[in-house]
């Protein structure tokens, strides 16, 4: 939107006073207490008030000055909505100390980080070998001590993103369970669609309306769920061979894999948008494991291993947020030492490898680099 000409209050009543006293044959008082500045005073409260309703209208009638509910309003508009918040899901791990008798952890049943802040209960999961329908939870036999059990927030969004060890409290006692507690940490919460993606993704929708076009099966991938994406590549087959009229789609979920489901949701958005006669395939991004080492030097005054720890998670974010294009994408070896020295504290980087080697790492569409505490060890 432009921006407006508006007006303060002291300036409207400074129009008013240089408009009359310029068709005016002789001086006019406006001193305070006068009656045309009284009249002057009350005329620029009411134009204030009406330059406000202006500026108001103006801001939720157009989709890129509206905000939060307002924004929701004009999309509905359309049918089009915004992408609800995701609740976190993990696998908690119930416990006991005595593996005597058969034990069912209860659907429903929740589990708590130790101040109650955050809440999450149990759900059903047909994956879980240890989930049955039948005993509506999860069965933990008698001679076993643990299991592990599918839970998800009981809050949608981020909240649920806690760190590992952090779900320890049982919000449910359940007889044969004496503790619990999540062993890695809970990553896939993921907030509503912010305005700024809502507005981003509704041009994407509206330019591919029309369906039968690239951008239209872009803006239905997109839509499948937040943070999905998907490389396109036309006229060949997912094993590198050319077919006329076949396009491959390496989709994501924003964490470098798919599940069945997703692939499932998103073949089903491609569906109702391809052309007529022209058929495809939808694939997970295959994960490309990437080992680095290096060994690094502190400075006096730092702990040592608080500076690995740094320098292990800065690498790790660094190479999983690489993004992977219809080209494939490129790992510099170069940029590790970088990275490593970004982290205060680190004086020296020495003894790189990737992969065992000195070399850049380059992967296809198909793949997506994969770093893990695992595969990163600074030394």
């Amino acid at each position: 939107m432009a921006n407006l000409n508006t007006q303060s209050f002291s300036a409207i009543v400074s129009n008013f006073a240089a408009a009359v006293q310029g068709s005016a044959s002789q001086l006019i008082d406006f001193t305070i207490g006068s009656v045309l500045r009284a009249i002057a005073e009350a005329m620029g409260g009411v134009a204030l008030w009406l330059q406000g309703l202006i500026l108001q209208v103006a801001a939720l009638t157009r989709a890129a000055t509206s905000n939060g509910t307002d924004l929701d309003s004009w999309f509905a508009q359309f049918g089009f909505a915004r992408e609800a918040a995701v609740a976190a899901e993990t696998q908690e791990t119930f416990s006991r100390y005595t593996p005597t008798n058969q034990t069912v952890i209860p659907l429903g049943a929740t589990v708590t980080t130790a101040d109650g802040s955050v809440s999450f209960t149990v759900i059903a999961d047909a994956t879980n070998a240890a989930y049955s329908a039948t005993a509506g939870g999860y069965v933990l036999p008698a001679g076993q001590a643990s299991v592990n059990v599918t839970m998800q927030c009981t809050v949608a969004g981020t909240v649920g993103n806690v760190a590992a060890g952090a779900l320890n409290t049982l919000g449910t006692a359940i007889a044969g369970v004496d503790y619990v507690s999540n062993g890695a940490n809970v990553q896939n919460g993921i907030a509503a669609e912010t305005d700024t993606a809502a507005r981003a993704r509704f041009v994407l929708w509206v330019a591919g309306l029309g369906g039968a076009t690239l951008i239209a099966i872009q803006a239905a991938i997109a839509g499948v769920q937040q943070n999905m994406s998907g490389i396109i590549v036309e006229n060949q087959q997912y094993n590198g061979q050319t077919q006329y009229g076949y396009f491959t789609v390496v989709a994501n979920d924003g964490s470098g894999s798919l599940t069945s489901t997703e692939q499932a949701n998103v073949a089903n958005a491609i569906e109702n948008v391809r052309p007529l006669t022209v058929t495809f395939g939808v694939h997970a991004p295959v994960q490309d494991a990437v080992t680095v080492s290096m060994t690094i030097t502190t400075a006096s005054g730092y702990t040592h291993s608080t500076v690995t720890a740094a320098v292990q998670a800065a690498l790790i974010a660094y190479i999983n947020e690489i993004e992977t294009t219809a080209s494939g994408a490129t790992l510099p070896y170069t940029s590790l030492a970088a990275q490593a020295y970004q982290i205060e504290g680190v004086t020296n980087v020495t003894n790189v490898l990737l992969n065992g080697g000195t070399s850049d790492l380059t992967i296809t569409y198909q793949q997506v680099f994969e770093a893990t505490t695992g595969s990163v060890t600074v030394n």
